[in-house]
């Protein structure tokens, strides 16, 4: 059966909690705290799931709303967990007419992972990203750091196995 979105449970530790109340308590009254501070949340964190955004928002006397606004406008930050290797498929114009939508599918298919979502087993992250600046190579997906363009999406299988 097909993984439709893998759900990983947040688990913080205490250390991580601690980190984060020292972010808040030192940003705590200052105007424009909340990017700053969701900014070293996403860094301890590796994201910002919503018991983070909880924390950031009691700590700082704002609305949960505010916090989620920032966190869901702004690219830099992550509301779901990334796994150890990111798979990142250009969605933007010139990938997607040059058949991006179908790279993405055969990604899915590979990894048996939904775009924004993880595997099970942590491994590998799949996000359908906006432009990412390599026009002339598209279609273009980046693994691990790694660009690669001008792709079919019988390249994708090779390309993965590098990883796994």
């Amino acid at each position: 059966m097909p993984n439709t979105k893998t759900v990983v449970p947040f688990a913080g530790t205490a250390e991580q909690e601690q980190r984060l109340a020292d972010v808040i308590a030192r940003h705590k009254g200052q105007a424009g705290a909340a990017m700053p501070v969701l900014q070293e949340a996403q860094g301890i964190y590796g994201y910002l799931p919503e018991e983070v955004q909880i924390k950031v928002a009691e700590g700082l006397g704002i609305s949960l709303s505010e916090v989620y606004g920032i966190a869901s406008f702004y690219t830099q930050f992550s509301l779901n967990p990334k796994g150890q290797t990111e798979v990142n498929v250009c969605l933007g114009t010139a990938c997607y007419v040059k058949g991006a939508g179908e790279i993405l599918a055969r990604v899915e298919r590979k990894l048996d992972c939904k775009a924004g979502s993880v595997t099970p087993d942590g491994k590998f992250s799949v996000d359908a990203t906006r432009c990412i600046g390599a026009c002339g190579l598209a279609p273009v997906i980046v693994v691990g750091g790694d660009v690669y363009g001008r792709l079919v999406p019988d390249d994708i299988d090779a390309i993965l196995d590098k990883y796994m």
